[in-house]
């Protein structure tokens, strides 16, 4: 019984020297064993079946990713190289425009130069028709002129004389004598009207 005397303190010793210091926060050894037991279970369990859906759906994401960039930089060369067609046709409907324009202006001049020439030689033809009329209706005025003066200068020259100017060739030569002086004196006063 002694010796139950002095186990029992030595329990109770134990016991009260377990909750003092450090040992507060290390659990007792079953504990841990039987903690490594459930976290190792845990473990296992994750590693086979969680984690490789996880990592399934990671590389899914990564993959997804990884296609929109892909697709974003195609997009993206896609639209520089659709920019850059865009300002190549641009540029030639630009050299295309300036170069109607300039075709237009040119076409423009030589039209322009064209009706000109017609005008020109129009213009040219109306005078040279309204000379050649004007020159017609003067030779018509003195033929009629000619025939009224030889009719008047006869009538008077046969009230003068007081012969008869009958005779055709008479008359024909009285009257063209009569038109040459006028003519002379015409010519002789415009002479000496220019000086």
């Amino acid at each position: 019984m002694a010796a139950a005397h002095t186990a029992a303190p030595i329990i109770v010793a134990a016991e009260d020297t377990a909750a003092e210091g450090i040992d507060l926060f290390l659990p007792a050894w079953y504990d841990i064993i039987w903690s490594s037991v459930v976290m190792i279970v845990i473990a296992v369990v994750f590693y086979k079946y969680v984690l490789p859906r996880f990592q399934a759906v990671l590389d899914e994401r990564t993959a997804k990713i990884e296609g929109g960039l892909a697709k974003a930089e195609k997009a993206q060369e896609e639209a520089a190289a659709a920019l850059a067609e865009y300002h190549q046709q641009l540029a030639e409907a630009r050299a295309e425009a300036s170069r109607t324009r300039e075709e237009a202006r040119a076409e423009g001049t030589a039209i322009v130069a064209e009706l000109k020439t017609k005008a020109n030689e129009e213009a040219s033809r109306i005078v040279e028709t309204a000379h050649r009329q004007i020159e017609a209706e003067r030779q018509s005025a003195a033929v009629s002129l000619r025939a009224e003066v030889g009719t008047l200068a006869t009538e008077l020259a046969s009230k003068i004389v007081g012969e008869s100017l009958e005779d055709s060739a008479r008359q024909s030569r009285v009257v063209d004598r009569f038109l040459d002086e006028l003519e002379a004196d015409q010519s002789a006063t415009t002479s000496v009207k220019e000086v």
